[in-house]
């Protein structure tokens, strides 16, 4: 049975559930789904309002399973189906979580920030490599291209004929009409950015170069200007989840991590313990062993993708700036049985911040990290290893 992503649709498709629901005097319905992107979203709140059961297969237990039946590898629209009822018979789904009121909002705004994010950086890209075809020094007078007063000559004169043309005095002048001062308007940072322009190897470029990083200047300011307005709102929005504010108080925890954690995990209740998280995140360990044989644990993998990529990122500047996490990863690393490897270390101080956050959460206490030190059992023999 085939319907449109429409509420005509939907309809069609509830009216010929109920026909099989009275043919077969059953008393309940079951819509078991494979997960594709963002297409069963509309789908899904409208079940749930008909009051509907909606379950999930994972997609890898469908693929894992659709030989079984005819011992043969290929995927078509009424195969899947098929295998998919076969997995919701056997009790093999799980139930989507989608989140809702201010848990919606955040998973919104972070997701607005993370497409702002990667097209800030092509744009990024995008300007350097104009700057290294055609004013390649540029890049040695300033380390980062959007320093205000280099970007007002970008602006106005980019190439290196225009600023040799222009001169020392002028550019003060530019500078000094946009009212900026201190060391980066300087007559040396003048004179040293004309130099380096009279000497340029760049090649050489006419309007349509101009042009075009005229628009890349004015794409990047966009996208920055974006950045900021949606980080203000998911600061505000933030603040509204009950002790959110108190993660921040972790050293090398910043606004965006708490953002991604809150937008992947949700509502925190509905976990019970830690560890479940660190299972939706794929974080869980698996052991691969057959009889005598003992091959190696890894993680699982599974589950939030984004979710493992946001605690794993902050893992770094963690260990960097938060001597507690660093004296974890320290003992990981040099303890005397089972020493792990960098990442394997870094993935178990994620897995702390993680049971962190979720004490903070669901009790509302205050990052300690004496007492966070204090309350792991150690072997006696760590003292040797460090």
């Amino acid at each position: 049975f085939t319907f449109s992503n429409s509420r005509e649709g939907f309809e069609a498709f509830k009216a010929w559930m109920r026909h099989l629901q009275d043919k077969y005097r059953k008393s309940d319905v079951i819509v078991g789904i494979e997960p594709t992107g963002h297409y069963w979203f509309d789908l899904g709140a409208y079940l749930e309002d008909e009051g509907i059961l909606l379950v999930m297969v994972n997609p890898y237990a469908v693929k894992q399973t659709k030989e079984l039946d005819d011992n043969s590898p290929k995927k078509t629209d009424l195969k899947d189906p098929k295998t998919i009822a076969k997995l919701v018979i056997d009790g093999r789904y799980s139930f989507p979580y989608v989140p809702e009121g201010i848990y919606a909002e955040i998973r919104e705004v972070t997701s607005s920030r993370d497409r702002i994010m990667k097209e800030l950086n092509a744009a990024s890209n995008r300007i350097q490599r104009w700057l290294k075809i055609y004013f390649p020094e540029y890049l040695t007078v300033y380390k980062k291209f959007d320093t205000t007063t280099g970007m007002m000559i970008l602006e106005e004169v980019p190439l290196p004929t225009m600023v040799t043309a222009l001169g020392v005095d002028n550019i003060i002048k530019i500078w000094r009409e946009h009212k900026v001062r201190g060391k980066g308007a300087s007559f040396n940072r003048a004179k040293t950015l004309v130099d380096a322009a009279h000497d340029s190897v760049g090649k050489s470029g006419g309007q349509g170069v101009v042009m075009e990083i005229q628009m890349l200047l004015e794409d990047y300011k966009v996208k920055k200007q974006q950045l900021e307005m949606v980080t203000s709102v998911m600061e505000e929005l933030i603040m509204q989840i009950p002790n959110a504010e108190k993660m921040l108080s972790v050293d090398g925890v910043g606004l965006v991590t708490v953002a991604g954690f809150i937008s992947e995990v949700g509502d925190i209740s509905r976990f019970k313990n830690p560890k479940q998280i660190q299972k939706y995140a794929g974080f869980e360990l698996v052991e691969n062993s057959s009889g005598k044989h003992k091959g190696r644990t890894t993680i699982s993998k599974r589950g939030r993708k984004k979710l493992r990529k946001i605690i794993y990122q902050v893992v770094l500047p963690l260990i960097q700036s938060n001597k507690e996490f660093r004296s974890i990863y320290d003992y990981y690393r040099k303890r005397i049985k089972n020493p792990l490897k960098g990442r394997q270390a870094m993935i178990a101080v994620g897995c702390k911040l993680i049971r962190v956050f979720f004490a903070i959460m669901t009790k509302g206490v205050v990052y300690n990290g004496s007492k966070m030190i204090e309350d792991i059992h150690r072997p006696t023999q760590l003292p040797q290893a460090a």
